[in-house]
């Protein structure tokens, strides 16, 4: 069962398998990024997204229940009870979600199950993006630090690195090997696009 006290199975169990897999890194970097400048009303919802997702996340797989959640992969009772028919499972909405209230110390009545993994990433990556706030943020991977983009030369490096990104897909995307990484490459370039736009219109 899941505890709010300090619990090393349930990092090693739960969170860190999980963490390695850059995927999912990403999608649990751009829930943290995302209560950047965020008004308080937002950091709750984000607090209780990320419950329903990075702590006790569903997802469907060949139609058959997967739980993708820490808080269900570190507690070998709780796992077996979400894919039972008692807690009720639900369509995945982070805007229904975010207004969840959930127990802390006992087993969950509630799941919200996506149609895949990366059903749940977009979902989730789109709610984010209708957060007022009065800048832009990003992850820079090269000094591995997050940025504020308030001014021109901070979008102009963005805009830098979103080239390179591009030039060096071709390479990536000739080799099968290498397939994967120019996929993930591929994705990366479009949230930097993404990113890059939404500074530029809160500079206008």
């Amino acid at each position: 069962m899941y505890t709010p006290e300090p619990d090393v199975c349930h990092e090693l169990l739960g969170h860190v398998p999980l963490l390695a897999d850059p995927t999912f890194a990403q999608f649990s970097q751009e829930i943290g990024m995302a209560s950047l400048g965020a008004p308080d009303d937002w950091i709750d919802k984000l607090a209780t997204l990320y419950w329903f997702t990075v702590e006790f996340g569903m997802c469907k797989e060949k139609n058959t229940y997967k739980a993708y959640g820490a808080g269900l992969l570190s507690s070998f009772g709780e796992l077996q009870y979400c894919l039972t028919d008692k807690p009720e499972k639900r369509g995945f909405d982070p805007d229904k979600i975010a207004s969840t209230k959930y127990p802390i110390t006992e087993f969950q009545p509630v799941y919200y199950v996506a149609d895949s993994f990366a059903d749940a990433k977009d979902k989730v990556s789109q709610w984010a993006a209708t957060i007022q706030r009065p800048f832009s943020v990003r992850y820079n991977p090269y000094t591995q630090s997050i940025e504020v983009l308030q001014r021109k030369s901070h979008v102009l490096t963005l805009a830098r690195d979103i080239k390179s990104n591009f030039l060096f897909l071709p390479s990536l995307a000739l080799s099968e090997r290498y397939m994967d990484e120019a996929v993930r490459t591929l994705l990366f370039v479009i949230g930097e696009v993404a990113t890059l736009v939404d500074a530029l219109v809160k500079m206008k």
